[in-house]
């Protein structure tokens, strides 16, 4: 019999209660999984994830206050033994790459089988990666992104005329550096304008 103690402790993050506790009931059925904590948002994952300390905390993608990209990042940083799952719903190739850069060991469809979530869990657990295959596939066929992370920030952030000075505030830079590093986005991607940049960043699903 499978005591607490060998079971794998997971952590659900997801801002949708119906599917949080649909994938915690999911995973209870499991003999060798533990769901320990909760949360509705990405500061209440890691709140929850430094508080409890899980061996594998399963994150959705789109979240309040911080992302799974962001979780992700945070978690690899500060809880290293914690393999993160991105669990999406979007699907979108680009996010492949950002989820594996920002540190998830593991990127899953909310569309997989009832059963998959089981085994990515115990695959990343034990070490090993898993990433959906139709998305692997699709991901391929995405050009490079030329633009470093915090250009591709900056612009992500400039949609809808946003001014620098508030660009500023919520990437902690400085009004001139953002002002630097959308200059070289625009440059970089052949544009005129910011919005002409983002256009050509959003039709390459770069964000």
């Amino acid at each position: 019999m499978t005591t607490d103690r060998d079971r794998i402790r997971v952590l659900l993050a997801d801002d949708e209660e119906l599917i949080r506790a649909a994938l915690a009931a999911l995973l209870d059925l499991e003999e060798d999984l533990a769901v320990v904590a909760q949360a509705a948002d990405g500061d209440a994952a890691v709140t929850a994830a430094l508080a409890h300390r899980p061996d594998v905390a399963v994150i959705d993608l789109s979240m309040p206050r911080r992302d799974g990209f962001q979780v992700a990042a945070e978690l690899a940083r500060a809880l290293p033994a914690c393999a993160v799952v991105i669990l999406t719903g979007q699907g979108r190739p680009a996010h492949l790459a950002r989820a594996l850069g920002a540190g998830a060991r593991g990127y899953l469809p909310k569309g997989a089988p009832g059963g998959a979530l089981a085994d990515v869990i115990r695959r990343v657990h034990a070490g090993g990666r898993y990433v959906d295959p139709a998305l692997a596939a699709d991901a391929l066929t995405i050009p490079p992104c030329p633009l470093t992370p915090r250009e591709l920030e900056t612009l992500r952030l400039a949609g809808d005329g946003v001014p620098v000075a508030v660009i500023a505030r919520q990437t902690h830079l400085s009004a001139g550096t953002v002002r630097n590093y959308l200059a070289l986005a625009v440059q970089k991607l052949g544009a005129t304008t910011r919005a002409e940049a983002r256009r050509i960043a959003q039709d390459n699903d770069w964000f």
